[in-house]
Formats: C-alpha cells, sequence, structure tokens
C-alpha cells in the first residue's frame, strides 16, 4: 500500500525522527469494528514516541488511504485523558482491500506502531520501496460469528491450522483463521456485496475450495473459488396509485417486460431482488409505459442513448 507523495518527505522526516524500537502488545490494533460501524482507537500510552515527546495534544486525527492522507480532516473525540475515537460507517470503505492508516497529533506528529503490532504492515513510499516506519492496517471484511458469510471445508481433520485467504483480504496468509468442527473446518467473514476469490490454505499448502464448483483461473495456471455476495434490495415505485400492472426491468434480469411484477403495497408497488455488489441500470413499465425511478436522482446513459435510474450496491 502506497503513501501519496505529496505526503511522503514530511512522513519520512517526522517518523524517521520519533521512531524508537519498542514492543507493544499484539492486542493493540487501532480500531474496533462491531457490526456495520469502525471505532478508529487512539490511546496515547500505546505510542510513547507521542506520550514522551509531545508537551500538550490539542487533536488526533485519523490519516489514511481513505482520505489521501491528509493531515486534518477526519478528527478524533476525546473520551478521557489518554483515549481518542472516531466512529464511521463501514459503507464508505468500499474497496475489496484492506486500507492502511496512522494516527497525527496536531497535524504534524505520527504516531508510530511497531512491526510486532498484529496489524502493522511496512510502509512503503510511491515506488513501492520500504521506508523502514510502519502503518496500521485494517480490512473492510472481517471475521465475525454474526457474519453474512460462512466458509466450509470438509475433512482434514489431522490438519494443525487452515487459513482463509482471498481477495476480500489482499490474499492475507494470517488473518482469517478456521475453527476446527465436527466435520471439518469452518470461519464465517462479514463480507460487502461482491465477487470475491478465495482458497483455503492447510497447513502452508494452498487448495481451492472442493464444495464450491464455481472456479476461475489464476496466474498460476491453477484455480481459485469463487464467490458472488449478493443483498436484498428493494426497489420502490410510490406513485402510480391507479395503474394495473407495474414490472421492475434492469440489466439483472436481461431487460425483461414480464419477470419481475411489482406487488401493490398501499400507496407503493415494491419489488425485492438480491443482487451483487456494484452499478446496476433500472426502469420500471407502468402499463406498458416505460419510467425512470422519480425518487431516485441518479441516472445515466447506457451505450443506446437510453437514460436509466442507477441502483448502487454496496
Amino acid at each position: 500500500m502506497k503513501i501519496k507523495s505529496k505526503y511522503l518527505f514530511f512522513l519520512i522526516f517526522s517518523l524517521l525522527f520519533a521512531f524508537k524500537t519498542i514492543a507493544q502488545s499484539k492486542t493493540i490494533k487501532g480500531f474496533d469494528i462491531k457490526g456495520k460501524e469502525i471505532t478508529f482507537l487512539f490511546n496515547v500510552n500505546d505510542y510513547p514516541n507521542i506520550k514522551n515527546n509531545v508537551e500538550k495534544i490539542d487533536d488526533v486525527f485519523v490519516s489514511g488511504e481513505f482520505n489521501n492522507w491528509a493531515l486534518d480532516q477526519w478528527p478524533m473525540t476525546q473520551v478521557n485523558d489518554s483515549i481518542y475515537q472516531l466512529k464511521k460507517d463501514l459503507s464508505i470503505f468500499t474497496s475489496d482491500f484492506g486500507w492502511e492508516f496512522k494516527f497525527i497529533v496536531n497535524s504534524k506528529h505520527w504516531a508510530e506502531p511497531t512491526s510486532d503490532v498484529e496489524n502493522s504492515v511496512t510502509a512503503v513510499d510511491y515506488n513501492g520501496y520500504s521506508l523502514m516506519v510502519y502503518n496500521l492496517k485494517f480490512y473492510s471484511a472481517f471475521a465475525t460469528d454474526y457474519g453474512n458469510v460462512s466458509f466450509k471445508l470438509k475433512g482434514y481433520k489431522d490438519a494443525k491450522k487452515v487459513i482463509l485467504s482471498g481477495t476480500f483480504n489482499r490474499w492475507d496468509e494470517t488473518g482469517f483463521v478456521m475453527k476446527p468442527t465436527d466435520d471439518g473446518w469452518m470461519v464465517t467473514l462479514q463480507l460487502n456485496p461482491d465477487i470475491y476469490e478465495y482458497k483455503f490454505i492447510i497447513d502452508a499448502n494452498w487448495i481451492e475450495d472442493p464444495q464450491n464448483p464455481s472456479k476461475k483461473v489464476n496466474e498460476f495456471n491453477g484455480y481459485n473459488s469463487v464467490i458472488d455476495v449478493q443483498k436484498n434490495v428493494t426497489f420502490k415505485l410510490c406513485d402510480f396509485e391507479d395503474a394495473n400492472t407495474v414490472i421492475l426491468s434492469g440489466d439483472f434480469n436481461n431487460w425483461s417486460e414480464n419477470d419481475y411484477v411489482m406487488t401493490k403495497t398501499e400507496n407503493c408497488w415494491t419489488y425485492t431482488k438480491r443482487l451483487s455488489g456494484g452499478k446496476h441500470h433500472y426502469k420500471f413499465i407502468v402499463d406498458g409505459k416505460w419510467f425512470t425511478d422519480p425518487h431516485n436522482s441518479v441516472k445515466e446513459y447506457d451505450g443506446e442513448g437510453n437514460i436509466n435510474s442507477v441502483c448502487m450496491v454496496k
């Protein structure tokens, strides 16, 4: 992951000046994810380079790839003398991969984790060269018993460790450790709607999912398993109360004029459809006449000059 070049020289100078080889607990992660919300957490006691060298903390900001390493855009709220926090909705982190970030104090002092922090990664410059400093990292995908996708591997009862790795965590080989079950291994993730590739790592040996027939050739002339994580989306048209029939049509059903008959509920017409992540074009057909969604201002031309409403699933 790269640090933007406009802040590169400032970042190198600040971090090399403040850098010390300090052992930190692997429980220090700098964030906590619950449900659909991420809380960034800064504890000054976890960063001696800040505690020992900054006389007065006026403010703390979160700076990372998600805000172009801005110095003063994401202010944190002070909880007590030592702890600051910032809550954000996970939906704004639209990447399939991870995000690197740091905490910056008074818009100029970078809080420096060390390599033995569980989620720290070596920072690189714009050309990919190591800076000998570290960033924190989190993934928009995370393991939780209340997640929406369970990955299961049958058998391999004698394996010592089984890891799930895929495009949802940039093929990290350590992050998602699977738990043994009665008939194999399992881990449950919270994933945004999208199409993901993945594999299992069994005691350092990579295999595709033997229970999943959906596969894609990878760059090693092997195969990755593929999963399409979808989300229920309810389309609603709260007009045309006197219409006889309303049809939902879009790129998700080949622009069919009769497949998705909408249901009238009180003053609206509705239809719920499971959709993959990304952009979808659609229209309503009211008694044979085509209409864009009057309550959706987002519209685009298609390749044939037609204007369609746009539904973004993420």
